[in-house]
Protein backbone atom coordinates (compact mmCIF):
# COMPACT_ATOMS: atom_id res chain seq x y z
CA UNK A 1 0.00 0.00 0.00
CA UNK A 2 1.61 3.34 -1.18
CA UNK A 3 -1.39 5.86 -0.32
CA UNK A 4 -4.38 6.76 1.74
CA UNK A 5 -6.39 9.20 0.35
CA UNK A 6 -9.44 11.06 2.03
CA UNK A 7 -12.07 12.68 -0.91
CA UNK A 8 -14.55 14.70 0.91
CA UNK A 9 -14.60 12.93 3.20
CA UNK A 10 -17.34 13.10 6.42
CA UNK A 11 -18.44 11.74 9.17
CA UNK A 12 -22.28 11.22 9.68
CA UNK A 13 -21.85 13.09 13.15
CA UNK A 14 -20.58 16.16 11.12
CA UNK A 15 -23.34 15.67 8.10
CA UNK A 16 -24.99 19.23 9.37
CA UNK A 17 -22.00 20.68 10.18
CA UNK A 18 -21.32 24.08 8.42
CA UNK A 19 -18.39 25.77 9.99
CA UNK A 20 -16.08 21.88 10.81
CA UNK A 21 -12.53 23.91 10.13
CA UNK A 22 -10.67 20.79 9.23
CA UNK A 23 -8.11 19.56 6.97
CA UNK A 24 -8.69 16.08 6.92
CA UNK A 25 -13.11 16.10 7.12
CA UNK A 26 -14.70 17.49 4.17
CA UNK A 27 -11.10 18.22 2.45
CA UNK A 28 -8.74 16.63 0.03
CA UNK A 29 -5.74 14.63 1.59
CA UNK A 30 -3.20 12.00 0.72
CA UNK A 31 -1.20 10.05 3.52
CA UNK A 32 2.16 8.81 1.33
CA UNK A 33 3.89 5.56 2.50
CA UNK A 34 7.42 6.85 3.73
CA UNK A 35 6.68 10.42 5.22
CA UNK A 36 5.58 11.22 8.52
CA UNK A 37 2.37 12.86 9.61
CA UNK A 38 0.84 14.66 12.61
CA UNK A 39 -2.93 14.56 12.90
CA UNK A 40 -4.05 17.42 15.54
CA UNK A 41 -7.30 17.65 17.01
CA UNK A 42 -9.30 18.90 19.60
CA UNK A 43 -11.60 16.73 21.84
CA UNK A 44 -14.84 15.75 19.72
CA UNK A 45 -13.69 16.56 16.41
CA UNK A 46 -13.41 12.75 15.52
CA UNK A 47 -10.14 11.60 16.13
CA UNK A 48 -11.12 8.01 17.06
CA UNK A 49 -13.30 7.89 14.20
CA UNK A 50 -10.67 8.77 11.68
CA UNK A 51 -8.61 5.39 13.36
CA UNK A 52 -11.36 3.59 13.16
CA UNK A 53 -11.92 4.53 9.43
CA UNK A 54 -8.83 3.13 8.88
CA UNK A 55 -9.52 -0.31 10.42
CA UNK A 56 -12.66 -0.89 8.54
CA UNK A 57 -14.17 -1.01 12.05
CA UNK A 58 -16.74 1.37 10.88
CA UNK A 59 -18.15 3.10 7.20
CA UNK A 60 -20.60 5.65 8.39
CA UNK A 61 -19.11 8.52 6.24
CA UNK A 62 -20.35 10.43 2.73
CA UNK A 63 -16.93 10.10 0.65
CA UNK A 64 -14.62 8.33 -0.34
CA UNK A 65 -11.66 6.46 1.21
CA UNK A 66 -9.32 5.07 -1.13
CA UNK A 67 -5.90 2.96 -0.18
CA UNK A 68 -4.07 3.02 -3.49
CA UNK A 69 -6.65 3.77 -6.10
CA UNK A 70 -9.19 1.21 -4.95
CA UNK A 71 -12.32 2.54 -2.35
CA UNK A 72 -12.29 0.15 0.85
CA UNK A 73 -16.22 0.30 0.89
CA UNK A 74 -15.80 -2.67 -1.28
CA UNK A 75 -13.21 -4.22 0.48
CA UNK A 76 -14.68 -7.91 1.78
CA UNK A 77 -13.55 -9.45 4.99
CA UNK A 78 -10.70 -11.09 3.88
CA UNK A 79 -9.39 -8.00 2.47
CA UNK A 80 -9.90 -6.43 6.14
CA UNK A 81 -7.83 -8.83 7.75
CA UNK A 82 -5.10 -8.83 4.90
CA UNK A 83 -5.26 -5.03 5.73
CA UNK A 84 -4.90 -5.13 9.43
CA UNK A 85 -2.19 -7.98 9.67
CA UNK A 86 0.51 -6.74 7.02
CA UNK A 87 -0.33 -3.09 5.58
CA UNK A 88 -2.13 -0.58 8.61
CA UNK A 89 -0.38 -1.22 11.73
CA UNK A 90 -2.50 0.39 14.63
CA UNK A 91 -2.05 1.30 18.27
CA UNK A 92 -5.22 2.49 19.65
CA UNK A 93 -6.04 4.67 22.27
CA UNK A 94 -7.35 2.16 25.01
CA UNK A 95 -4.45 -0.05 24.49
CA UNK A 96 -6.56 -3.27 24.48
CA UNK A 97 -4.45 -5.34 25.93
CA UNK A 98 -5.71 -8.57 27.49
CA UNK A 99 -5.69 -8.20 31.03
CA UNK A 100 -5.26 -12.11 32.03
CA UNK A 101 -1.89 -12.65 29.37
CA UNK A 102 1.16 -11.23 30.58
CA UNK A 103 3.08 -8.25 28.87
CA UNK A 104 5.44 -10.67 26.98
CA UNK A 105 2.26 -13.12 26.06
CA UNK A 106 0.34 -10.29 24.70
CA UNK A 107 3.01 -8.58 22.16
CA UNK A 108 3.82 -12.55 20.87
CA UNK A 109 0.35 -13.78 20.34
CA UNK A 110 -0.06 -11.08 18.11
CA UNK A 111 3.53 -11.52 16.62
CA UNK A 112 2.38 -15.13 15.93
CA UNK A 113 0.45 -14.05 12.91
CA UNK A 114 2.90 -13.35 10.87
CA UNK A 115 6.53 -13.66 13.31
CA UNK A 116 7.83 -10.32 11.59
CA UNK A 117 9.70 -10.28 15.18
CA UNK A 118 11.85 -12.61 16.89
CA UNK A 119 12.19 -12.98 20.30
CA UNK A 120 15.09 -11.54 21.58
CA UNK A 121 14.20 -8.64 19.19
CA UNK A 122 11.65 -8.03 21.07
CA UNK A 123 13.00 -8.73 24.33
CA UNK A 124 15.53 -5.94 23.61
CA UNK A 125 12.81 -3.86 23.00
CA UNK A 126 10.87 -4.40 26.31
CA UNK A 127 14.30 -3.88 27.85
CA UNK A 128 14.78 -0.38 25.96
CA UNK A 129 11.41 0.24 27.50
CA UNK A 130 12.29 -0.15 31.23
CA UNK A 131 9.48 -3.35 30.81
CA UNK A 132 12.59 -6.01 31.42
CA UNK A 133 10.88 -6.66 34.63
CA UNK A 134 8.01 -6.94 33.54
CA UNK A 135 7.75 -9.68 31.00
CA UNK A 136 5.56 -12.18 33.24
CA UNK A 137 3.55 -9.85 34.72
CA UNK A 138 -0.30 -9.62 33.85
CA UNK A 139 -1.11 -6.79 31.51
CA UNK A 140 -4.28 -5.95 33.80
CA UNK A 141 -1.19 -5.28 36.50
CA UNK A 142 0.32 -2.87 35.09
CA UNK A 143 0.22 0.42 35.17
CA UNK A 144 -0.96 2.80 32.32
CA UNK A 145 2.49 3.95 31.51
CA UNK A 146 3.36 0.04 31.14
CA UNK A 147 -0.04 -1.02 29.19
CA UNK A 148 0.75 1.82 26.42
CA UNK A 149 4.45 1.02 25.96
CA UNK A 150 3.75 -2.84 25.83
CA UNK A 151 0.60 -1.80 23.12
CA UNK A 152 3.41 -0.26 21.37
CA UNK A 153 5.38 -2.89 21.23
CA UNK A 154 2.39 -5.25 20.49
CA UNK A 155 1.57 -2.58 16.99
CA UNK A 156 5.03 -3.42 15.68
CA UNK A 157 5.31 -6.86 15.73
CA UNK A 158 3.65 -6.91 12.10
CA UNK A 159 4.71 -6.36 8.59
CA UNK A 160 3.43 -2.73 7.80
CA UNK A 161 3.27 0.22 5.32
CA UNK A 162 1.65 2.67 7.66
CA UNK A 163 1.43 2.85 11.31
CA UNK A 164 -1.34 4.55 12.85
CA UNK A 165 -0.51 6.25 16.64
CA UNK A 166 -3.65 7.17 18.51
CA UNK A 167 -2.30 9.28 21.31
CA UNK A 168 0.52 6.96 21.99
CA UNK A 169 2.44 9.22 24.75
CA UNK A 170 -0.82 10.36 26.49
CA UNK A 171 0.51 8.06 29.58
CA UNK A 172 4.31 8.18 29.35
CA UNK A 173 6.69 10.24 30.85
CA UNK A 174 9.27 12.35 29.06
CA UNK A 175 12.25 9.69 28.80
CA UNK A 176 10.05 6.63 27.63
CA UNK A 177 8.40 8.90 25.11
CA UNK A 178 11.53 9.63 23.49
CA UNK A 179 12.64 5.85 23.49
CA UNK A 180 9.40 4.82 21.64
CA UNK A 181 10.25 7.61 18.78
CA UNK A 182 13.47 5.92 18.70
CA UNK A 183 11.95 2.55 18.60
CA UNK A 184 9.46 3.66 15.98
CA UNK A 185 11.50 5.58 13.80
CA UNK A 186 13.82 2.21 13.44
CA UNK A 187 11.10 0.51 12.55
CA UNK A 188 9.41 2.42 9.72
CA UNK A 189 12.94 3.39 8.62
CA UNK A 190 12.93 -0.62 8.10
CA UNK A 191 9.97 -0.97 6.73
CA UNK A 192 10.30 1.83 4.30
CA UNK A 193 6.76 2.65 6.04
CA UNK A 194 4.62 6.04 6.76
CA UNK A 195 3.35 7.36 10.48
CA UNK A 196 0.36 8.78 11.12
CA UNK A 197 0.13 10.35 14.71
CA UNK A 198 -3.21 11.59 15.97
CA UNK A 199 -2.73 14.18 19.16
CA UNK A 200 -5.27 16.40 21.41
CA UNK A 201 -1.93 17.73 23.05
CA UNK A 202 1.58 15.77 23.18
CA UNK A 203 2.82 13.92 20.66
CA UNK A 204 5.59 12.15 19.77
CA UNK A 205 8.82 14.03 18.87
CA UNK A 206 9.33 13.76 15.05
CA UNK A 207 10.03 15.96 12.54
CA UNK A 208 6.68 15.57 10.80
CA UNK A 209 6.34 15.98 6.79
CA UNK A 210 3.00 17.52 7.41
CA UNK A 211 0.98 18.55 9.92
CA UNK A 212 -3.00 18.84 9.61
CA UNK A 213 -6.07 19.86 11.39
CA UNK A 214 -8.75 17.09 12.06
Amino acid sequence: MHSISFNQVTPQVFAEVTDLHSEVWKSQVTFERGKKYLVAADSGCGKSTFCSYLQGYRNDYTGQILFDKTDIKSYAIRQWVEVRQRHIAMLFQEMRLFAELTAYENVMIKNRLTSSASAVEVKDWFSRLGLSDKLDVKAGQLSQGQQQRVALLRSLVQPFDFLVADEPISHLDDTNSYEMAHIIREIIDKNGAGLIVTSIGRDLPFDYDKTLKL
